[in-house]
């Protein structure tokens, strides 16, 4: 194939991934079947819609556990282009929640060693300057919230597997100085034990999320005969216990789970706000409605793709189906015939995900340093699968909403590049925060790694700017071109992935005037590239069946033009020409 033998330092000029290539675009929407997905697919700026009728039948359980592998050295998450990305730190054990202080501390849960760390960043930077033990000794903490809500907070709240806990506090407090006071006792802490809290808007009334203590409630006695809260009695069967209880409440080993509850501040007058929601692990509350969020992990051992995860507003009284049901009236075979009368009382959730997501956490975005449009929307972590064929998490996403805050139901990627391949991944999303200067705060507790996103604007059309490569030649569609089809593999930075994917910036095909083999190769792919030496075993795939000549052209005006080449354009012609050659 020209200029494979000819150039032995080629290094690859698109996306090395072999899955649909450039016939998806930046901003695309995947619907159906197709947005299913795995990691292969995902990339920044790919969007996913998925409703109610898009839910496949029932399938046989799969396992696939990942293998969480070292960080390879050099490699980061990809973001979108104008995005940058830097390491805030990886001192901590096993980071989770992150929650920002009213004075722009970060407090983060490290849930597995029982401690909530202290970051103190500098407004503009990455690097903490105080990395301070806030409080130890704690059962599997995971949320955090501040009281009184506003600027002057006199609390933080801690959510333990057990409970929740306040410690005194006054802002800009490094470490507690008193003994936490319990003000929620007596949750159970088998099976799902990450609980999260948030006041509500107007600060009266604190909601906590307690997940289910199993997977489908399989050891739930079929009929009640024994409610524990407020005080033990017996009860006669499911009419009776339905007279006194909330729409879809479980009972025996699941009362008060698969619920979120509400207290007052001092942990008084409980509620059951919701029922049926088998794991709300990440909550929040929306700034433009003052409306609760949940996360929410749904049941395992239906099919790869059922039933979906999902996000959705919490409303007051609602039953969501578990476990009896999910997604609407879907029916679990593991509980036929047992709830009839629940079928038509199913709240449909707001944004549904891929299944076996496990969306963790939830922030909405009200900074100042990303686009305009990202205003209003909301971050989402997944953890990732561990159940599926085809791997899918593993990456922060974002949920679109209208004018009004009323979510559309696609959310897009937004940070993806944790899975190293099938079966090995570096990173595993947990938390998202946004600080005061606006940037977005990401933890994984893969590696124990924390990230630090911000937006530096105008990237595309500066790096066009300083060659004008040709007549008419746009350098933002050029650069959504390499976003879309080029950027998993060498990232938006043209740096490539040490040891997985050679980079582009610095190599000779971008440096050099060997246009005819830079075009050859986004025709026609290669394998082993070479570059600085190291000979990279990832395959390139073809892309002369996918690109057009002046999507090509673009593409490597865009690549040449960003990453030092002072050398003559590349057009529509040329690739015409090069494409006509024998092969």
């Amino acid at each position: 194939m020209f200029g494979f033998v000819r150039y032995s330092f080629m290094v690859v000029a698109c996306l090395c991934a072999a899955v649909l290539g450039g016939e998806r675009a930046l901003g695309q929407v995947l619907q159906g079947e197709a947005a299913y997905g795995s990691w292969h697919d995902d990339k920044p700026g790919l969007r996913r819609l998925l409703t109610l009728q898009d839910l496949p039948p029932i399938d046989k359980p799969t396992y696939s556990l990942a293998q969480v592998g070292s960080i390879p050295t050099g490699a980061r998450p990809q973001v979108p282009e104008g995005f940058s990305v830097e390491l805030v730190t990886s001192a901590l054990r096993k980071p989770r929640v992150i929650r920002e202080a009213p004075n722009g501390d970060l407090f983060v849960a490290d849930t597995m060693f029982n401690a909530v760390h202290v970051l103190r960043i500098p407004p503009g930077g990455a690097k903490p300057a105080r990395d301070e033990i806030f409080a130890s000794g704690l059962k599997q903490p995971f949320g955090v919230a501040f009281y009184p809500l506003g600027s002057d907070p006199r609390w933080v709240y801690i959510a333990n597997s057990d409970g929740v806990v306040r410690f005194r506090y006054r802002n800009g407090q490094l470490k507690a100085t008193g003994k936490p006071e319990r003000i929620v006792a007596g949750i159970p802490t088998t099976h799902h034990y990450a609980r999260d809290i948030a006041f509500s808007a107007d600060g009266r009334r604190l909601f906590f999320s307690v997940g289910s203590g199993s997977n489908a409630a399989q050891d739930m006695f079929p009929e009640p005969h024994l409610v524990m809260h407020p005080s033990p009695r017996i009860v006669g069967g499911i009419a009776e216990w339905s007279k006194t209880q909330p729409l879809g409440a479980a009972w025996d080993t699941e009362e008060l789970r698969a619920d979120v509850l509400s207290f007052d501040p001092d942990g008084t007058h409980m509620q059951i706000v919701a029922t049926g929601l088998r794991n709300c692990e990440g909550m929040t509350v929306q700034p433009a409605t003052g409306e609760l969020w949940c996360l929410v992990n749904e049941r395992d051992e239906l099919g790869d793709n059922t039933p979906f995860e999902y996000a959705t507003h919490v409303i007051a009284g609602a039953f969501y189906g578990w476990p009896w049901y999910f997604i609407g009236g879907h029916e679990d075979p593991r509980h036929a015939g047992a709830r009839p009368d629940l079928k038509d009382q199913v709240t449909v959730p707001d944004v549904l995900m891929q299944a076996h997501s496990a969306p963790l956490q939830m922030v909405f975005y009200q900074g100042d340093n990303f686009p305009p449009e990202y205003k209003g929307s909301a971050f989402v972590a997944m953890h990732g699968s561990w159940n599926r064929v085809k791997r899918t998490g593993y990456k922060v996403v974002r949920l679109l909403f209208d004018a009004e805050g009323k979510p559309t139901g696609e959310y897009e990627d937004f940070m993806t590049g944790f899975v190293l391949s099938d079966s090995q991944v570096w990173g595993r999303p947990v938390g998202v925060a946004v600080a005061r200067d606006g940037s977005l705060i990401v933890t994984e507790d893969g590696n124990g790694t924390i990230w630090r996103v911000t937006y530096r604007g105008g990237t595309r059309a500066a790096s066009g700017a300083r060659r004008a490569v040709k007549a008419g030649y746009d350098p933002a569609k050029g650069g959504d071109l390499y976003i879309a089809n080029c950027s998993a593999c060498h990232l938006a930075n043209g740096e490539g992935v040490p040891g997985a994917f050679p980079p582009l910036k610095g190599s000779g095909v971008v440096n050099k005037d060997y246009a005819a083999n830079h075009i050859q190769v986004v025709l026609n792919g290669m394998q082993g590239a070479r570059a600085g030496g190291v000979v990279y075993a990832s395959a390139m795939p073809p892309f002369a069946g996918v690109l057009s000549d002046a999507e090509i052209a673009d593409i490597i005006d865009y690549e040449r033009s960003s990453w030092g080449n002072h050398g003559i354009p590349v057009n529509a012609a040329q690739v015409a020409a090069e494409r006509a050659l024998p092969k």
